[in-house]
């Protein structure tokens, strides 16, 4: 299985698979002081619907998440890893909002 994700991600070394595991533990453990921090200080409780906190992580747990990928990445020597990640899970967002990225548009003479 390991040579399987290996191959996938394109990781040349299971050291190198490693670190990309070891990169994905650091962000997930890191979110989890920020949304506690983000909640504290949006006030929520117990009484807080279940829908706003839902909306609340997406909009600032998610992205959290993602930089902390690239931060991570960078100081552990893989961030050409989670960069490419990071715009494939752009492109794949984007699409699903129905947004697609244009062709480049060629230039036009002066005539």
């Amino acid at each position: 299985m390991l040579q399987r994700l290996q191959q996938k991600w394109g990781l040349d070394s299971t050291g190198q698979t490693a670190v990309v595991f070891l990169v994905f533990s650091l962000a997930g453990m890191s979110i989890l002081p920020a949304r506690r921090w983000v909640f504290h200080l949006l006030q929520f409780n117990d009484q807080t619907p279940f829908w706003l906190k839902f909306v609340a992580w997406l909009c600032v747990v998610f992205p959290t998440y993602q930089v902390s990928l690239l931060v991570y990445g960078t100081l552990l020597g893989q961030f050409r890893f989670f960069w490419e990640k990071e715009k494939k899970m752009g492109r794949f967002l984007l699409r699903g909002l129905g947004i697609r990225r244009e062709a480049a548009v060629p230039a036009q003479d002066g005539n």
